[in-house]
């Protein structure tokens, strides 16, 4: 049957236009007649699902939430290690290789061994046939789970999660690292070459630019390696800004420096890819660390350099031989106003980490640790100046006592360090016995 017609110019009948260039034949018309199939699929393919440990799609009612939750069903992947662990003819086969030899129940949820086909040698009652496995494609993004698939491509006969894991007998930590170990990931040569030509005729930025598109969008096995061999010329640009405002051309690379350009980095992977730093294979960076030594770098940025350097060669030839060794001394004060009147002076409460509560406890002691940068301060100190000590609690001086014994590993009074308690004592407050402290 063929249809002709003269449609409308301007009109657009997509119907019509069907119509008109569809044509059927006889033969056609008597195969649809008799139901003959129109077309034909062969193989049989068997899609195969791809999760990490229990990350498998579950679907639930409201009234079997928690069986669901407690006993998840089963997935082809989860099959499959069982079957691996029970048929010792499935641990000699990869995951894409199973619905050749098996097929999938997919009302009890398991792998069945085919009844029908070719005879498999050497494994009675093993049929195979031409069905094909076809694994869910991953994309690199998802690593972890790209990493999985990939092991599923290469290793036969796993019997769970950390069988994947295993390499050797080491259990590795993340399924990129077991790639890694078992040779499946290329090597990072080409990006190698790529960075060192940017190292030559680029910037710091454009270098660190180019270092976080490739580890975003081009997935080099190793990026931690190629970090480490570029990073000093990555974070070029920080390094000569900091000397450049400290006006100290021998400031040499820290770790902090480095900390500000992962940070960098991290914000441009963000811009890029929305993906953290440890996403892609990357150390995180310290973003704490790195404001609070903003905060240090902007404080000591305030003072004025060429000030202090004439304070400085006008004071040292004053200094005795005592004062010359450079020992050290802290200032501190019961009040925030006397402690403003000294030299770097800070009050003692913010100082010594004195409790709050001093006339509550018994035995009080300072919250500082030999391992913090105020103990290691303490037991390196020769002299404490504490101004205005009559205005402060006596309990105060007992917490300083057993800090220092403690600190210093010394027994006598205040660790055997020299204190100097000033100020006026005429101005005691008068001492009132057994009355409290709101006084009427």
């Amino acid at each position: 049957m063929a249809v002709f017609g003269i449609a409308s110019e301007n009109a657009n009948d997509e119907i019509s236009n069907f119509q008109m260039g569809r044509y059927v034949s006889t033969n056609e018309a008597l195969w649809r007649l008799l139901s003959f199939q129109i077309h034909e699929r062969y193989p049989t393919v068997v899609h195969l699902a791809v999760h990490l440990e229990n990350g498998q799609r579950v679907y639930f009612t409201e009234a079997n939430a928690a069986q669901r939750a407690e006993r998840p069903p089963s997935t082809t992947l989860t099959s499959f290690f069982a079957m691996c662990e029970a048929d010792p003819f499935a641990a000699t086969l990869m995951y894409v290789e199973m619905p050749k030899y098996y097929t999938w129940n997919q009302s009890t949820k398991k792998f069945q061994r085919r009844k029908q086909g070719t005879p498999v040698p050497d494994w009675p009652q093993v049929f195979s046939t031409d069905a094909l496995g076809r694994m869910y494609t991953v994309h690199p993004r998802n690593d972890e789970c790209f990493y999985l698939r990939l092991l599923l491509v290469n290793v036969r006969g796993p019997k769970s999660f950390a069988h994947l894991k295993t390499v050797n007998g080491h259990q590795c930590q993340t399924y990129r690292e077991a790639c890694q170990l078992l040779g499946l990931l290329e090597n990072d040569s080409h990006w190698d070459l790529t960075l060192a030509d940017s190292v030559v005729s680029s910037n710091a930025y454009q270098i660190r630019t180019l270092f976080a598109i490739i580890i975003t969008t081009c997935f080099p096995s190793q990026p931690i390696q190629l970090w480490n061999k570029y990073k000093d010329a990555i974070c070029e640009d920080i390094l000569h800004r900091l000397r450049i405002q400290t006006n100290n051309p021998d400031i040499q690379i820290t770790d902090e420096i480095y900390n500000e350009g992962l940070i960098l980095i991290e914000d441009q992977c963000l811009t890029i890819a929305n993906k953290l730093l440890i996403e892609v294979g990357m150390i995180a960076p310290n973003r704490s660390m790195h404001d609070s030594f903003n905060q240090e770098l902007n404080r000591e940025l305030q003072y004025n350099v060429d000030t202090l350097q004439e304070f400085v060669r006008n004071n040292v030839p004053l200094l005795n031989e005592q004062q010359n060794k450079c020992d050290i001394a802290l200032a501190l004060a019961s009040s925030g106003i006397a402690a403003t009147l000294l030299d770097g002076g800070r009050t003692a409460h913010s100082a010594l980490k004195l409790p709050l509560n001093l006339n509550t406890i018994d035995t009080p002691t300072c919250n500082i640790s030999r391992s913090s940068a105020m103990g290691k301060l303490l037991m390196q100190c020769k002299l404490i100046v504490w101004d205005e000590c009559t205005m402060a609690h006596k309990k105060s001086l007992e917490a300083l006592n057993f800090t220092l014994k403690d600190l210093r590993r010394n027994n006598n009074i205040f660790g055997g360090l020299m204190i100097l308690l000033a100020g006026d004592f005429r101005q005691t407050l008068p001492v009132v016995p057994v009355e409290r402290l709101q006084m009427n």
